[in-house]
């Protein structure tokens, strides 16, 4: 019944999107190479993306770019890979476009949970299990332990990681001192900081509802401050209601801190949202360490003044040492017609060349055992590394982490709604909770 569910979301998209070519896409490094594939002397690959390689200045984004010439160099003679792009508000709609009308990317990029979920039990991605423990030299094991936990299912994986992230809080550390703020501790401490910014003059946070996982990350990140990991387990489980204290208090919460995002959060974009921080706008963003490689590509002078702090506790509430983490995931589609290539690929995201860049140039954190220069990298990352090896665990998006990716946008669409006014703390959850009544318990 999943599988068919989902086919049927892919068909749908194809109805509304039409082809790729008709819904805008980018496709870059395609070239002389391409037309020699097609006599057959050069296998060409299509790897889907969620920038536009040709006009960013993202740092994990161009290193990606470095990794595509690079490859297309080593192999010009054997390979070629063209990059497919679209922006993160569209990718998934033209991914599932293309899959449906049988025109699956050869690789592309996927976040877990949900999302890669409903591509495994579509059969659309590929079982690399084999291919990671018995290639030449074990694959496998050069990664980080663990790395793959929720990239397995029924003990096989079906993604390979690019790099890890965790989110956090970043604060301009100027800002900061000039309006005599101290790095909040826990969430009344966060609120009597944000005053003050804003009596100094100051928009204390900027935050993006326009794209509506920033504003629920955040949503996630109180729900689990009040009640812990047996919020999450307790929902998807069907032994807790959407309606418990701890999600409407986090809910409220949220409210409270929304009063002193900018005034145009509703409708900014994550990149809005972004660069209203890093060209200091805001004094505060809360965002994954993905973020990195963004603020310092477009404004490298900020990184002196770019601290981190973890998020908040709140007093009296669960752990506040867990970290919201996240990697980004290259799926090999079960369907393509050139798994070597596609496989020599994916082993160049994940060589030394390339996870060196990751953590010395953008600042994310490596997925493999490699050694990297610190003093290269981003000071931001450093922090992240400090505030990660204090931490007392881990937990995903929460729109990520629940029982379907449909469960997610609801949630997604609740906390917008809460944001909004147009939706009690209540009411939100309320919302979730009967999505959940009728499209998860029913089934159990």
């Amino acid at each position: 019944m999943i599988k068919k569910k989902v086919l049927a979301v892919l068909l749908t998209a194809v109805m509304v999107c039409g082809s790729l070519a008709g819904c805008g896409s980018n496709n870059t490094d395609g070239g002389d190479k391409a037309t020699n594939a097609s006599n057959g002397k050069v296998q060409e690959i299509k790897w889907m993306f969620w920038d536009d390689l040709t006009a960013t200045e993202d740092l994990i984004s161009l290193g990606y770019a470095e990794v595509i010439n690079r490859f297309n160099e080593d192999y010009k003679d054997k390979y070629h890979v063209t990059a497919v792009t679209t922006n993160l508000e569209e990718y998934d709609t033209k991914l599932n476009a293309l899959i449906a009308s049988k025109d699956c990317p050869d690789v592309f990029i996927c976040s877990p949970g949900p999302n890669l979920t409903q591509y495994v039990e579509a059969g659309v991605a590929a079982d690399l299990t084999d291919i990671l423990k018995t290639s030449e030299k074990d694959w496998y094991s050069t990664f980080t332990e663990g790395i793959f936990e929720r990239m397995t299912y029924d003990g096989k994986i079906y993604a390979v990681p690019t790099n890890f992230a965790a989110a956090l809080v970043f604060y301009n550390t100027e800002m900061f001192q000039k309006a005599g703020v101290q790095v909040p501790e826990n969430y009344d401490q966060w609120i009597e900081a944000c005053k003050k910014l804003k009596e100094a003059g100051y928009t204390p946070i900027s935050c993006s509802a326009g794209t509506a996982w920033c504003l629920s990350m955040i949503a996630g990140y109180l729900c689990d401050r009040e009640g812990g990991p047996d919020n999450l387990k307790g929902v998807n489980e069907g032994t807790l209601d959407w309606n418990d204290k701890t999600f409407l208090d986090a809910g409220n919460k949220l409210v409270e801190l929304s009063k002193y995002f900018q005034e145009t959060a509703a409708g900014d974009s994550n990149d809005q949202a972004t660069a209203t921080f890093y060209n200091g706008e805001a004094a505060m963003l809360v965002q994954g360490s993905w973020a990195i490689g963004q603020i310092n590509g477009n404004n490298p002078e900020f990184e002196d003044k770019c601290g981190v702090f973890s998020f908040p506790g709140i007093e009296g509430g669960a752990d506040p040492n867990r970290m919201i983490v996240k990697t980004d995931n290259l799926v090999m589609s079960a369907t393509t017609k050139n798994q070597e290539a596609c496989l020599a690929l994916m082993k160049y995201f994940t060589d030394d060349t390339a996870q060196k860049y990751t953590a010395e140039v953008a600042g994310k954190i490596p997925v493999i055992n490699v050694a990297y220069d610190k003093e290269k990298a981003p000071a931001q990352l450093g922090y992240v590394m400090d505030i990660l090896s204090k931490s007392t665990g881990t937990l995903g998006f929460y729109n990520e982490s629940l029982a379907s990716v449909e469960a997610g946008d609801v949630f997604d669409n609740a906390m917008v709604d809460l944001f909004l006014g147009s939706l009690t703390s209540e009411q939100a959850f309320e919302q979730v909770q009967n999505f959940y009544t009728e499209n998860v318990r029913k089934k159990k």
